[in-house]
């Protein structure tokens, strides 16, 4: 028997990240979205993007996708927002917490430069969440065809920091669309066909 996931309503204020960053452009895009979402469509909108998050200690909600979207409500003054639970970790202690969702693949402690970090770094709340314009390239680079959605977890981080290696920073941030350009080039390279979601040409 499939059964409808069970959601809540969730203040934002109450979500904590399981990441360091995001990409700014992307939350921009996803803030334009809602705006245009917003009036008669915000509910069925709110109600078809459901935020997954792990329950930790002392009944903590930790957000495990969609930490753009709900950075993007926040900004845009929405205070609460659907969540669902997909894993309910509460009855352990923090310090376990943090490796079951490391181990599990749900976590993503690695800061703008692409450097892994201790746990405790991890932000707090939405709001102290890190650009990292990178993630952002990365995200925009999907949507125009450089590479396919693919299940594997945080994709779009291992494209962005394949990317970081390879585009100068100052590209990224001065002429982005140039390094959107080269960023595509790249995608259908054979240098790029270890990542998730490559859809480069084969010499099949």
């Amino acid at each position: 028997m499939i059964r409808d996931p069970i959601f809540t309503a969730t203040p934002i204020g109450e979500l904590h990240p399981t990441q360091i960053t995001v990409g700014m452009r992307e939350v921009a895009d996803k803030r334009a979205m809602w705006r245009q979402k917003h009036g008669k469509k915000a509910g069925k909108f709110l109600a078809s993007h459901m935020i997954p998050v792990v329950l930790g200690p002392k009944q903590r909600r930790y957000v495990t996708d969609h930490h753009h979207l709900a950075l993007a409500l926040r900004d845009e003054g929405v205070t609460q927002v659907a969540t669902t639970v997909v894993l309910d970790l509460s009855r352990i202690d923090a310090d376990e917490f943090w490796v079951v969702l490391d181990n599990r693949g749900l976590m993503h402690p690695f800061d703008r430069h692409g450097r892994r970090k201790r746990y405790r770094d991890i932000p707090d709340s939405i709001d102290d969440l890190v650009d990292d314009p990178y993630r952002s390239l990365a995200g925009h680079l999907r949507r125009i065809g450089g590479y396919a959605k693919d299940t594997t977890p945080f994709s779009e981080f291992i494209w962005a920091d394949f990317l970081r290696r390879r585009i100068g920073r100052k590209e990224v941030e001065r002429h982005y669309e140039r390094a959107l350009d080269d960023a595509l080039e790249l995608a259908r390279s054979k240098d790029a066909d270890f990542l998730p979601g490559w859809c480069g040409r084969t010499d099949d």
